[in-house]
């Protein structure tokens, strides 16, 4: 196991319900416009790292623009533009060294590299919704509120949302140490 120190400066990204739903039949469950053109400017020139269905499930393949790293069990997985890595670890190793690699989902690749992210972009969508995919709840004694936007409201859903961010609070350890 890598430790939580030497890891890359890895991000989530995610929108997520205020019932902590993500997804419903591998599709996201609203269309913001204005969260997807902030997912687009701050991924854009960036590595992304997804599972297989949510790389299934983009319209366009490979995310233009975007390195795009595929976290799959599926070891006969290829597809063109992405980078396969098989385990946790790998894809550590794959994106060592970038100033920020952003995780766009799904649920298991959230939790599984949920321990290794500093950072949390989160659009809150101010509604529940019916849904099969949620992420996990944000423990604050571990993720700290850096920045909190505005509220806005969706002209075309009627859906009010905004986005905070979220930093790994310092461990004892690194406080001591530096």
């Amino acid at each position: 196991m890598y430790n939580i120190d030497i890891t890359p400066n890895l991000s989530i990204i995610v929108a997520i319900a205020q019932n902590n739903a993500i997804g419903k039949d591998n599709d996201l469950l609203w269309h913001i416009s204005d969260d997807l053109k902030r997912f687009k400017t701050l991924t854009s020139g960036r590595t992304v790292i997804m599972g297989r269905n949510t790389w299934r499930s983009l319209p366009r393949r490979p995310l233009p623009k975007r390195r795009n790293i595929v976290l799959t069990h599926d070891e006969g997985f290829c597809d063109d533009g992405a980078e396969v890595a098989h385990s946790v670890a790998a894809v550590l190793d794959m994106v060592r060294g970038e100033d920020e690699a952003f995780i766009i989902g799904g649920a298991a690749v959230y939790r599984q590299l949920l321990p290794f992210v500093q950072r949390l972009y989160v659009t809150w969508v101010y509604s529940d919704f019916d849904a099969d995919v949620y992420f996990p709840i944000i423990d604050l004694s571990v993720f700290g509120k850096v920045s909190e936007s505005e509220l806005f409201t969706d002209s075309e859903s009627g859906l009010d949302f905004r986005y905070v961010e979220y930093e790994r609070r310092p461990t004892l350890k690194s406080a001591i140490f530096g």
